[in-house]
């Protein structure tokens, strides 16, 4: 009664049997599926073990490198100034090039100059004419003629006296004439004495004369030198072969007027010089392998690494080492030259110089990649011979290139995990394929330099600028 009350017509009675039916159908079959999906996954095989790439643990002796800050300067280095006062003409250089020794850089407006000269050069003839002149002997040879003449009247006179005295004695002859005779005599000695003070100074007057005109050519010589200077000076010329910067004047300024005024700077770039320093302990290291490997004379040869990171292609060394250290700070300077043929070295870079400090003999090595580090301490994955994965904890050392030196913890001949490292888990096996010593990095610095056993980078960092 109570369904035909709700469904009074059948059709619709039918309609909700059939709905629940599908409904309970559905249930069933997505519960089959189920069981169905669970039982595959419980007789799925597991899956294969991870791939990871392995390196092995070497032993070699390799150099150990240290690294210092370092700046570049010029071996020369020298200031263009304009030596007189005058009106800058030209400029004959192309600014920012390398210019070689003796080429011309400016020419200054000469024509004052020059005409300094003409005048230096007419003095010198003038006094060469009066030199000439007081050379002349006409002057002394007059005097010395009218000193002759009074020679004779004297000679006359004293002729004359002494005849006439002896006469006049006897009064044979006027006494009158014999005064005469010895008022000519005094007359003519007043004369020789004259003459021959007018000699004297004829003679006095020529010396002076020449030795006037010798210093006026002297004068002249050296006013032409000056004035030969000031034109050379108009003229100026790169006394180093190296590369110039910027002129700082423009022509048709005056320059000179009061001190040199400077026009550009000239630098010598190849070679090209790097300021190091070092701590002491670093110099006596150095040492220490100089004298051990037999290289004092040569000396340890350096890298420069750019600030780019790039490391510069020619090697350089120490050419100069400073008297004392520092006792302030410690440390020594050194000064090393690199070649810089190619002119991409220019003073004032900032780069630093790395030098192999000491060799590590028969070292074990680990690639760094392989090497993880977790509350301070550092750990590689060892690959065994069965393939698991065993966590080592290891004693590192110095790095050296893509290396790092392991003092305990691994053995020579096993392998580490470089690759994949998350992908393994320590007591579960992986799938290992071999990769190079050192990556291809490492292989690429041997092949370049095949006396180093290995390439490396710096162990210690001191010193700066």
């Amino acid at each position: 009664m109570a369904l035909s009350r709700w469904f009074p017509n059948g059709r619709s009675w039918a309609k909700v049997v059939t709905a629940l039916g599908v409904v309970w159908l559905a249930v069933s079959l997505s519960a089959c599926d189920r069981g169905k999906e669970a039982e595959k996954k419980q007789a799925a095989p597991p899956p294969p073990p991870p791939t990871v790439v392995v390196a092995e643990v070497i032993q070699k002796t390799v150099p150990i490198y240290s690294e210092f800050v370092a700046q570049t300067e010029a071996k020369e280095t020298v200031e263009i100034r304009a030596r007189v006062s005058a009106f800058l003409e030209a400029q004959h250089f192309a600014e920012g090039t390398v210019v070689k020794k003796d080429q011309l850089l400016f020419t200054l407006d000469k024509r004052e100059y020059e005409a300094q000269l003409l005048q230096a050069k007419a003095q010198l003839s003038k006094a060469q004419a009066d030199l000439a002149f007081a050379k002349d002997n006409a002057l002394v040879e007059s005097a010395k003629s009218n000193l002759d003449v009074a020679l004779a009247r004297l000679g006359k006179a004293q002729t004359d006296e002494r005849r006439l005295k002896p006469l006049a004695e006897r009064r044979a002859v006027p006494q009158q004439d014999y005064d005469d005779a010895v008022a000519s005599l005094d007359s003519a000695r007043a004369e020789v004495e004259s003459k021959k003070s007018s000699v004297n100074t004829a003679q006095a007057n020529q010396k002076s004369g020449i030795e006037q005109a010798e210093a006026a050519i002297a004068a002249a010589n050296a006013a032409i030198v000056q004035a030969e200077l000031n034109v050379s000076y108009c003229t100026i010329r790169s006394p180093i072969e190296g590369l110039i910067g910027k002129r700082l004047v423009s022509p048709g300024n005056l320059v000179g007027k009061g001190e040199a005024t400077l026009l550009d700077t000239v630098s010598s770039i190849d070679p090209i010089r790097v300021a190091v320093t070092i701590s002491e302990a670093e110099y006596l290291r150095f040492t220490a392998q100089m004298q051990k490997t037999g290289r004092a004379s040569g000396g340890v040869a350096l890298e420069l690494m750019l600030g780019d990171g790039s490391v510069f292609p020619h090697k350089g060394r120490v050419v100069i080492a400073d008297r004392a250290v520092d006792v302030k700070t410690g440390t020594l300077s050194l000064i090393a030259e690199f070649p810089n043929p190619e002119g991409l070295l220019r003073p004032g870079q900032f780069g630093r110089v790395r030098a192999a400090a000491e060799v590590a003999e028969n070292v074990i090595l680990v690639p760094q990649r392989a090497v993880q580090e977790t509350q301070g301490n550092k750990s590689v994955l060892v690959v065994g011979a069965d393939n698991v994965v065993t966590l080592r904890t290891i004693s590192p050392g110095a790095s050296v290139g893509d290396l790092l030196i392991v003092r305990d913890g691994v053995k020579p001949g096993e392998r580490v995990i470089v690759d994949g490292v998350q992908k393994a888990r320590p007591g579960s096996p992986v799938n290992p394929s071999v990769a190079p010593v050192g990556g291809q990095s490492g292989a690429k610095a041997e092949a370049k330099a095949p006396e180093k056993p290995a390439e490396a980078v710096p162990a210690k960092k001191a010193g700066g600028k």
